[in-house]
C-alpha cells in the first residue's frame, strides 16, 4: 500500500490550492478526482458541438480569490475588471428605461439614480451604504487567510454600528430603512440571495453571510472576469501543484474513507480496479454531506441549492428596449425581475412549491471583456456568450421530473429576459452543429449529476460568518472535524463559498501548524 503524508479528496479547486502549498512546503500529496478532469465546478468546457467557444460551464466570475494566494503560489492568471457593476431594465409609467451603476461610480451613475427615482436622495443613501461596506471589507479581507478571530475582537474591529446593522439584524431591515426606491433595493438584496434560498427577513440571517461574502473580495468586493474562462484558473491552480511535486490523479472515484486520527486509509476506484492508499492527513475537497458518506455516517446536513444556471452562444446581443447600449448593458451584471417585491415573491413561491411566476435572475457577458475563449472567427463575427443565474430555483422544484422541469424553468427566465428586450433572445442564439440552438441549463439536480455537489448547492452548505462563533473556535482555520487528521479543504471549509482558493489554503495552514 503507498502512503502519502496527505490524500486530497476531490480535484477541485480548493483542493488544488491546499495540494500546491502542501507539496511546496515538502509533504508528499496525492489529490484523487473521480471526473477525468481537474478543476471541479471551475471549469471550461465546449458546451456547443461543432463551435468552438469554450464557457465557464458552471462558477464564471472570481471576487473572494486572495492576491496573497495568487502571489505564493505564482499563479499565471489574469482577473479582469469589467466596465460596468450592473445595469438593470425596468418598466415604469408604460415605458422603459434602467439604472446603471458603473464599476467606479461616477456622473453616469448619479444621473441614472436621478432619472430613476427624481431626486439624488436614492444614490446619496447607495453612497453612503457602500461606503460603510467598503470599510467592513477592508477589515475582514485579510482576516479570511488568518486563523479564525473571536467575534468580540471583529466587533470591535469593523465597529459596533456596522456590526448592528449587518450582523445582528435581518439585511431587509438595512436595506429598508435605508433606500426608498424598490427597484434600488432588489439591486442590494440580490447580492445577498444568489446561490442561497433566502428571503430579506429570514430569522437564520443566511442572506446577510451570503451578502457578506458576495461584497468582501480583496477588501472591494470587484467581481472580476477570469481570462481564458474558469477553466483557466483551475489550468494555473493545477501546473501549480504539479510544478511543486503533488500528484494529481484524474478518473479515481474515492467511495470510503476510514481514519481514527492518527492514520487514515482511502479506497478508491479506476478504471474497473479498487486500490487502497494511506496518510497521515485526508483533506476534503469535497461537501461536508458526501465526506460524512464516505466515512459510514449520516450527513450532518442536506443541502439544498437554488439556481438555474443558463449558458447561451449569441451571434449578436440583443438590443434592449429601454435603449441602453448592449455592449454597456451586458457587460456587467443586468438585473432581471430582480425588484425587492419581485425577489420576495418569486421566493415565497418556489418556498410554496412552485417555479417562480416571474422568475428573477441576472445576466453578464464574459466576451465583451474577453473574447479568447471564443474561437478567432466566431470573435471577428460579433459572437457573444452569455450566462444567466436563476435566483429562487431551490432543487425542491426538479427533483420529481428534472428534464421536463428544467425546459419549464429555463422557458421561463428566457421569457423574462425577452420582456426588456427589442428582439426576442431567441433571434439572436447561435446553432450548434446538430442544429440545434445554443442554450445549456444546470438545474440543481443537474450540479449534483454533474460535479456531485449534494443538493445542487453551489456553497457545499450555508455559509458560515468568517469568524469564531464560539470561543473555543477562535485560534482554529475553520477547518477541522471531528477527526484531527481529517479537514475540510473545500467550498464548505466555514469561509469557503465561490471560487476562492480560501478553504484549501486554510486547510494546508492547519496540517502545516500540526506538523510543525
Amino acid at each position: 500500500m503507498k502512503r502519502y503524508d496527505v490524500a486530497v479528496v476531490g480535484g477541485g479547486h480548493n483542493a488544488l490550492v491546499a495540494a500546491a502549498y502542501l507539496a511546496g512546503a515538502g509533504m508528499s500529496v496525492l489529490v484523487l478526482e473521480r471526473q477525468d478532469h481537474l478543476g471541479g465546478a471551475a471549469v471550461s468546457e465546449l458546451a456547443f458541438p461543432g463551435l468552438d467557444a469554450r464557457l465557464s460551464r458552471y462558477s464564471y466570475l472570481v471576487s473572494l480569490l486572495p492576491d496573497q494566494i495568487v502571489t505564493d503560489l505564482g499563479l499565471r492568471l489574469e482577473l479582469r475588471s469589467r466596465s460596468v457593476a450592473s445595469y438593470t431594465p425596468v418598466v415604469r409609467d408604460g415605458g422603459h428605461s434602467g439604472l446603471l451603476v458603473e464599476r467606479e461610480p461616477g456622473p453616469a451613475t448619479a444621473d441614472s439614480f436621478r432619472a430613476l427615482t427624481g431626486s439624488d436622495r436614492e444614490y446619496a443613501a447607495w453612497q453612503a451604504f457602500y461606503g460603510e461596506w467598503t470599510q467592513v471589507a477592508r477589515t475582514l479581507a485579510p482576516t479570511m487567510l488568518e486563523p479564525l478571530r473571536p467575534a468580540p475582537e471583529i466587533r470591535g474591529s469593523i465597529g459596533a454600528p456596522s456590526w448592528e446593522r449587518f450582523v445582528e439584524r435581518p439585511l431587509g431591515e438595512v436595506v429598508e430603512a435605508t433606500f426608498a426606491d424598490d427597484l434600488v433595493r432588489g439591486v442590494v438584496l440580490t447580492d445577498g440571495v444568489i446561490g442561497t434560498f433566502t428571503s430579506a427577513h429570514d430569522p437564520s440571517l443566511r442572506q446577510n453571510r451570503c451578502f457578506l461574502y458576495h461584497l468582501i473580495g480583496n477588501g472591494t468586493g470587484e467581481w472580476r472576469v477570469p481570462v481564458g474562462g474558469m477553466g483557466a484558473v483551475s489550468g494555473a491552480l493545477a501546473h501549480a501543484a504539479r510544478r511543486a511535486g503533488a500528484e494529481l490523479r484524474t478518473g479515481a472515484e474515492v467511495t470510503r474513507v476510514d481514519a481514527d486520527g492518527q492514520e487514515a486509509e482511502l479506497t478508491y476506484v479506476a478504471g474497473e480496479a479498487e486500490h487502497t492508499v494511506s496518510a497521515s492527513y485526508v483533506l476534503a475537497g469535497v461537501a461536508p454531506a458526501t465526506l460524512d458518506r464516505l466515512r459510514g455516517h449520516s450527513p450532518a446536513q442536506s443541502p439544498e441549492g437554488a439556481q438555474l444556471k443558463i449558458n447561451l452562444l449569441l451571434t449578436r446581443l440583443p438590443r434592449l428596449r429601454s435603449g441602453a447600449d448592449p455592449r454597456l448593458a451586458y457587460a456587467g451584471t443586468l438585473h432581471v425581475d430582480e425588484g425587492y417585491a419581485d425577489l420576495q415573491k418569486a421566493h415565497d413561491e418556489a418556498a410554496a412549491g412552485r417555479l417562480p411566476s416571474r422568475p428573477p435572475g441576472e445576466l453578464y457577458c464574459h466576451t465583451l471583456t474577453d473574447p479568447s475563449i471564443l474561437a478567432p472567427d466566431l470573435a471577428a463575427q460579433g459572437w457573444h456568450t452569455l450566462t444567466l443565474f436563476g435566483l429562487h430555483a431551490p432543487a425542491r422544484l426538479f427533483e420529481t421530473d428534472n428534464a421536463h422541469l428544467r425546459e419549464v424553468a429555463t422557458r421561463g427566465y428566457l421569457d423574462a429576459l425577452n420582456a426588456y428586450l427589442e428582439e426576442p433572445i431567441e433571434d439572436c442564439l447561435a446553432v450548434d452543429g446538430d442544429g440545434r440552438p445554443c442554450v445549456e441549463a444546470k438545474t440543481p439536480v443537474d450540479v449534483e449529476a454533474s460535479v456531485g455537489m449534494p443538493g445542487g448547492h453551489i456553497f457545499h452548505g450555508d455559509l458560515a460568518w468568517p469568524w469564531a462563533e464560539a470561543p473555543e473556535e477562535a485560534g482554529t482555520w475553520g477547518v477541522e472535524t471531528d477527526l484531527p487528521n481529517v479537514l475540510i479543504c473545500g467550498s464548505g471549509a466555514r469561509r469557503g463559498g465561490a471560487v476562492s482558493g480560501i478553504g484549501g489554503h486554510n486547510a494546508a495552514q492547519a496540517v502545516l501548524q500540526r506538523r510543525g
